[in-house]
C-alpha cells in the first residue's frame, strides 16, 4: 500500500467520523434550542457541572475573555440557570454556581449531547463490536 493510499484512507475515515458526530444529526443546534440559549452558553452551564468556579476560572475553561464571560453570566443569570456571589476569601472574586434550573438544563444539554447517532444505532452488531475494538485501541 502506498503512503498516498493510505493518507487517503485516514483523511476519508476521519473525515466520515468528523461527519456522523458533528453533521448527521446536530446535536448542538438541537441542544440550543432545547435551553434557547447559544451552544457556548450550553457549555459554560456544562462546565458548571462539576461545581462553582471563579469567573477567572470559568474564562480559562471557556477559552475566551473576561468581558464576554461577563456578558454571558449575565445572561445565564437573567435566566435563571445562574447566580453569582462574592468569594468569602476576597470580595474582589466572583463565584458562579448553577441554580436547579441551571442544573437540569446542564443535565438535559449531557443527555442530548450523549445520545448516538442513528447510524451508529443501526450498526450490525459484529461491525459494531469491531468498531468498538478499533475505537478503543486509538485511546490507548
Amino acid at each position: 500500500m502506498s503512503d498516498t493510499l493510505d493518507q487517503e484512507a485516514v483523511t476519508r475515515v476521519w473525515t466520515t467520523m468528523y461527519d456522523i458526530v458533528l453533521r448527521q444529526e446536530d446535536r448542538r443546534k438541537e441542544v440550543a434550542e432545547t435551553l434557547g440559549v447559544s451552544f457556548f452558553r450550553v457549555k459554560a452551564l456544562r462546565r458548571l457541572l462539576s461545581g462553582p468556579m471563579t469567573m477567572r476560572e470559568l474564562t480559562a475553561e471557556l477559552s475566551t475573555d473576561k468581558p464576554y464571560t461577563t456578558l454571558m453570566v449575565d445572561d445565564l443569570e437573567e435566566r435563571g440557570y445562574v447566580t453569582r456571589s462574592v468569594s468569602p476569601d476576597d470580595r474582589r472574586i466572583k463565584i458562579v454556581t448553577l441554580t436547579p434550573e441551571g442544573t437540569a438544563a446542564a443535565e438535559a444539554a449531557e443527555r442530548i449531547l450523549a445520545r448516538p447517532p442513528r447510524s451508529l444505532l443501526a450498526l450490525d452488531p459484529d461491525d459494531l463490536a469491531s468498531l468498538d475494538r478499533i475505537l478503543t485501541s486509538l485511546r490507548t
